[in-house]
């Protein structure tokens, strides 16, 4: 892209330069006169609309000067003269106009666009890069790049019970995700600290999102759901613990191996058992994997699961085979697949993607 771009910066010039000579042209040589003024006209709003305001304002002058130097050249009177003056020249002034307008609002939205990047920032800082036994790596992708706000979250965090992480996606986009998601990290952050299990966290965080739903009044329950998957990883670091409700399912990659780690029992998201729908009866199932020294467990959000290629054929990180190698360090993993899905994809992607990544150094702990 860095070649491109000098020849990209010369096309608004090219296309002003082009309207103004076929301008000219068109008013020398076609049967009609007064053919080519339109184009004239055209030369100062296309340089209004994509130059800077000097670079406008030139060609808005010199636009004028060609539209009095043609109908001197053929001869037309002195009423008609000023008639095509005053329409150029009214036209680049509007350019000019137009021109301003577009600036202020490109500040703007550059303003409007770092001020959502960093409310997200507070919301969702990046992860420790060391948590107990555990290296830790993250990465997220917005779907559109001048968008940087989502609703995919992710956070690590050590505990009386071990080093606690949870990943997951909000229903939604922008700042009202982003609301919904200080709200999911923030119970995960301090529920985390107090409840014994897994499955106590999860139904702490139900509870947090039914006090914020009803804050917020009445809120359908199918609109209000928040996905996540909670994970535990013992104070040595031998065995990780996994609640899964309603989230695309973890990774366990060791020894040049990528297993999906699917849950023994499907649960509903969090959110889905508020109001008048009835939480699952009894506690959910836990799921333990040994995690063994080297290993890494690799969580991710629907951003990774459901990115598409041309053929509308899903992604996979166990089929695709590119995951079951070894991997010097978090970091690593977390590149070579945000890079893998972006090939997939071809580039366009439909969601944001968050990945995060814990890994067991091979030393023994």
């Amino acid at each position: 892209m860095k070649v491109l771009q000098p020849t990209l910066a010369k096309v608004p010039w090219m296309l002003a330069a082009l309207a103004l000579v076929a301008g000219v042209l068109l008013d020398l040589f076609a049967p009609q006169p007064y053919t080519g003024l339109p184009l004239l006209a055209a030369a100062p709003l296309v340089a209004g609309a994509t130059l800077t305001f000097r670079s406008a304002l030139a060609v808005a002058c010199v636009t004028c000067v060609v539209s009095v130097a043609v109908d001197i050249e053929r001869g037309r009177p002195a009423t008609p003269l000023f008639v095509d003056l005053a329409v150029v020249g009214v036209i680049g002034v509007l350019a000019l106009v137009v021109n301003r307008l577009m600036v202020r609002q490109g500040r703007d939205l550059a303003l409007a666009r770092d001020v959502a990047e960093a409310v997200q920032r507070a919301v969702l800082p990046d992860p420790p890069r060391e948590v107990g036994p555990l290296a830790v790596a993250a990465g997220y992708t917005a779907a559109q790049a001048e968008a940087r706000i989502g609703g995919d979250f992710f956070a690590v965090q050590e505990t009386p019970f071990g080093v606690r992480m949870i990943i997951g996606d909000v229903r939604g986009k922008g700042m009202a995700a982003v609301a919904a998601v200080s709200v999911a990290i923030g119970a995960f952050r301090q529920e985390a600290e107090y409840a014994p299990t897994l499955t106590g966290l999860g139904q702490r965080m139900d509870e947090a999102l039914a006090r914020e739903a009803a804050r917020g009044g009445p809120v359908i329950s199918t609109e209000g759901f928040t996905t996540a998957v909670l994970a535990e990883v013992s104070a040595d670091g031998e065995a990780v613990s996994l609640v899964n409700r309603g989230h695309p399912p973890p990774y366990l990659v060791y020894d040049e191996e990528c297993v999906r780690l699917d849950p023994t029992t499907p649960q509903l998201p969090l959110g889905v058992g508020l109001g008048d729908i009835a939480a699952p009866a009894g506690p959910g199932p836990v799921d333990v994997v040994r995690l063994p020294p080297g290993a890494a467990l690799l969580l991710v959000t629907d951003g990774v699961t459901e990115a598409r290629d041309k053929r509308g054929a899903f992604y996979d990180p166990v089929s695709s085979g590119r995951m079951s190698r070894r991997f010097k360090d978090p970091d690593a993993l977390v590149d070579a697949l945000t890079q893998d899905v972006g090939r997939w994809t071809g580039g366009d992607r439909a969601d944001d993607m968050a990945i995060l990544v814990v890994a067991r150094s091979r030393r023994r702990s």
